[in-house]
């Protein structure tokens, strides 16, 4: 394979993961250090809501061991916005406000936008353009999360691959399902975990996601989380597909 793949949730901290996931009496303190050792990455959601000092970015990255990695979900004030254009400023206070803390453990930024934002080329590439590559030396690679159906368009991939973007592969029957290669990672979010399941997806699925990842590995690195469907069953998910890779 030509790149690694790193598979986890959404977050550490959701009360109905205690007992299933998290063992009875670990402290909320230690979630973050006990998740990291049994996943191999996670997908940070609070970021999307408000920003943190330095000092928290710092702490994700001590409490986690080597080899781990973290998503980071973009500031809503980035891309929650009529014209994207005009994002700049806010672009640059959400890359600078401690990312570079996480150091090794930084992999790439999703970049969500709502279901409601539609394709405009013009504007879509004014905001790619605005994405820093890096960010006191330490490289930035950027996941474009689209969820309205006019992004099924040549030209938008198009425009991914230009600026060296990935397209986040959203697994969900809501959201427009695109699987194209439009930079040397890919980043999917499998969305439809069922709560009968004990490990959220049946076992033939888990054996075709497993597929589906060292797939996408022979292209670079792959980042796939389990988030969102039956959330209590997540974890059980991500690490079935662990065992399988």
């Amino acid at each position: 394979m030509a790149g690694k793949i790193f598979v986890g949730i959404g977050g550490w901290t959701f009360e109905p993961w205690r007992g299933p996931f998290y063992p009875e009496g670990l402290t909320h303190k230690r979630e973050l250090e006990y998740a990291s050792r049994q996943l191999t990455s996670i997908e940070i959601n609070g970021t999307y809501y408000s920003s943190f000092k330095p000092a928290s970015w710092a702490k994700w990255h001590d409490e986690t061991p080597e080899g781990f990695v973290f998503a980071v979900k973009a500031s809503r004030f980035c891309t929650n916005r009529r014209v994207l254009a005009e994002a700049g400023e806010s672009v640059q206070r959400f890359v600078t406000q401690g990312l570079v803390e996480l150091k090794d453990r930084l992999g790439p930024i999703n970049w969500q936008f709502m279901a409601t934002k539609k394709f405009d080329p013009e504007d879509f590439e004014a905001f790619l353009k605005l994405l820093p590559r890096e960010v006191d030396g330490l490289p930035l690679r950027h996941a474009l999360e689209v969820r309205h159906d006019s992004f099924k368009d040549e030209r938008f991939h198009d425009l991914c691959r230009k600026y060296g973007a990935a397209i986040v592969y959203a697994h969900d029957k809501d959201f427009p399902c695109i699987d194209e290669p439009t930079a040397d990672f890919t980043y999917a979010r499998l969305m439809q975990a069922e709560d009968k399941v004990k490990t959220g997806y049946k076992p033939a699925d888990l054996d075709k996601w497993a597929k589906r990842a060292k797939a996408w590995a022979r292209k670079g690195d792959a980042f796939v989380y389990f988030i969102s469907g039956a959330k209590v069953r997540n974890p059980a998910a991500a690490r079935a597909l662990i065992e399988r890779l």
